[in-house]
């Protein structure tokens, strides 16, 4: 079947197959299609310089493929985590883990481990010791919308 495909379209099945993959990965977003529609393109390329060859036989064309795909793949990871450039707001999107470090009063008691505080215009559950409503407290962690304070 593989054959026939390639017998039909030529060289231009593996341009077909690298244009599906990118338009694919338009529709299912995750920056890992493209690479391997680019490495389709790529054998798509050889596909045209070869293809009287009697060596390109369809096996070596996925064997191109594959290697063409392993070496996209990181080249594409390590270009996508090279541009990963530092911020001044490094915990923009994590609003808990900014909060590392303040002091604030209780709103509420901490009785048996858990209590609220406001910090800001929200109120935060905390767990920490024991401490009466009004007692200053420090935040020392952050696990998603649960607070951990100590007293300061």
């Amino acid at each position: 079947m593989i054959e026939r495909i390639l017998f039909e379209l030529g060289p231009w099945a593996w341009w077909v197959l690298g244009l599906v993959l990118l338009a694919a990965e338009m529709i299912v977003p995750g920056v890992f299609l493209v690479w391997i529609g680019i490495a389709a393109i790529l054998t798509g390329v050889l596909s045209l310089l070869f293809w009287p060859s009697d060596v390109w036989l369809w096996q070596v064309q996925l064997v191109i493929f594959a290697l063409f795909s392993i070496a996209a793949v990181f080249v594409g990871r390590r270009l996508v985590t090279r541009s990963a450039e530092t911020t001044d707001e490094p915990f923009l999107n994590q609003r808990g883990a900014g909060l590392v470090g303040r002091t604030a009063v209780l709103e509420e008691p901490i009785h048996e481990g858990r209590g609220r505080i406001r910090l800001d215009d929200t109120t935060w559950r905390v767990d920490g010791p024991d401490l009466p409503a009004g007692a200053r407290v420090r935040v020392v962690a952050s696990s998603g919308r649960q607070l951990t304070v100590e007293a300061a």
